[in-house]
């Protein structure tokens, strides 16, 4: 079982207006009760006195209740309050970057870490804040660090656990009863779902709607990475294509197969990411696509279900065997703009605190090890076999090539008219370099020039 942490700074009696969880941990659009959205002041316009109301701007599912549970006790600490917008996946980035255009963001906002794309898309340097001098700032995972900063200046505080990977997720407990071995290549992968599918069990759970997570199943192309170690290279120069590549059409092909041959399901592109773990836990389905915090939330939803009757195995496209590593995640920033810029760094300090970052690990199950020096560690002997089991590592696209992950909501488009047959895999990668030399040309790429 998951190693609890104790933290007697944060007692049960802080956790007012608990929110019903979402998706990996949980939020909803709404602001626990305590943090009073009316008061919040526009953009431009400051707050006075005692009455300050910082605006926090994230994608769904970026903010866990535990948060806005801290946030509860950051406003009976400080007398300032949090307005945490919400803001659905598919609609949150066009937002973002018209509120960031127009002058008007929220003091703090969400993004996606890359060294990339927080320079060619939300220009950092102009429109986010300087933390490099915060006191938290040398706590940060070298590595995550990167992905924040610009020009030797951090612009970002990690918000999530970035040590975790996509992984297929699976019932540990299903599998000893059908006979079923953890799978190597994608051909035993398919006898895996088709065993599964024949006991009445619907093999993956997928959630198209979303937008975002089914383009999770796309980490696999570090197989053309292993096939091409110079390859991410070549594709930030401007020297090669995504279309063409002969383990990028495999892998989509292999998706799409895995749709045609029913191991989604009937309702692959209307379920919903926050009902994973229902999912799971209810036995219609067998495996999932998720990050290495689902045994706690399966266990959440059905106290039945085991913690620890969740395990793990990469995803198998193009008979992957390596860990999908990516440093990049959910990020807070303070736009450049605000009129409560000291206010929000206070916000940031206390979400980097010891306290906090153990409350953090302690409450969501997804966190095992935060990106801090002063987080502490809650690895599970089932997620710690998972990381054993694959010692090799390889970097995802995300973080090794200019302006993939900036096209993801746009390839999860692509993606589901490829699953209704509208789009072949070679359109499909034919439309990313599309968009990647429109995102290369919008930020003056000389490589593209």
């Amino acid at each position: 079982m998951k190693r609890k942490i104790l933290v007697s700074l944060l007692s049960l009696s802080m956790v007012i207006g608990m929110l019903a969880g979402c998706g990996q941990g949980g939020s909803t659009g709404e602001a626990p009760s305590g943090s009073t959205t009316e008061k919040a002041a526009p953009a431009g316009e400051a707050s006075s006195g005692d009455d300050v109301t910082i605006t926090f701007m994230a994608s769904q599912d970026w903010i866990q209740d535990a948060e806005m549970e801290l946030g509860e006790k950051f406003t009976e600490e400080t007398g300032i309050k949090i307005d945490y917008q919400i803001v659905p996946s598919d609609q949150y980035e066009s937002l973002l970057m018209t509120k960031i255009n127009s002058g008007e963001c929220t003091d703090i906002f969400g993004a996606q870490s890359s060294q990339f794309s927080i320079v060619t898309q939300f220009d950092v340097e102009k429109n986010a804040v300087d933390l490099s001098g915060e006191s938290w700032a040398g706590n940060v995972d070298p590595a995550a660090a990167v992905e924040l900063s610009a020009g030797g200046k951090l612009y970002g505080q990690p918000i999530q656990d970035v040590s975790a990977c996509w992984a297929v997720a699976y019932n540990i407990s299903l599998f000893d009863k059908l006979g079923l071995k953890i799978p190597t290549n994608y051909v035993e992968f398919t006898d895996v779902c088709e065993k599964i599918k024949a006991e009445g069990i619907i093999p993956i759970y997928e959630c198209v709607s979303d937008g975002w997570h089914h383009v999770c199943w796309t980490e696999a192309a570090i197989a053309a990475t292993q096939a091409d170690p110079s390859y991410p290279d070549k594709l930030n120069n401007n020297e090669d294509t995504f279309a063409g590549n002969k383990e990028l059409i495999k892998m989509f092909s292999q998706l799409k197969e895995m749709a045609d041959k029913g191991y989604f399901g009937d309702n692959y592109m209307s379920n919903e990411y926050a009902d994973a773990p229902a999912s799971i836990a209810s036995g219609e389905y067998a495996m999932v696509l998720y990050n290495q915090g689902l045994g706690a939330e399966v266990n959440a939803a059905d106290s039945g279900f085991p913690e620890d009757n969740i395990g793990y195995f990469v995803n198998p496209l193009c008979d992957n065997q390596a860990l999908n590593v990516n440093y990049c995640g959910p990020s807070r920033f303070i736009f450049s703009g605000s009129k409560n810029i000291d206010a929000a760094k206070k916000y940031l300090e206390f979400m980097a605190s010891d306290e906090s970052l153990a409350y953090m690990t302690e409450n969501v199950g997804k966190f095992n090890q935060l990106p801090y020096s002063n987080a502490p560690s809650a690895y599970s002997a089932v997620v710690q076999d998972f990381y054993d089991r694959y010692p090799e590592k390889v970097a995802v696209f995300q973080a090794s090539v200019k302006y993939y992950n900036p096209a993801w909501m746009d390839i999860g488009a692509d993606m589901s008219a490829m699953f209704l047959g509208e789009m072949s895999p070679e359109e499909v990668l034919k439309d990313i370099d599309k968009l990647r030399a429109e995102q290369a040309t919008a930020a003056s790429d000389p490589g593209w020039k």
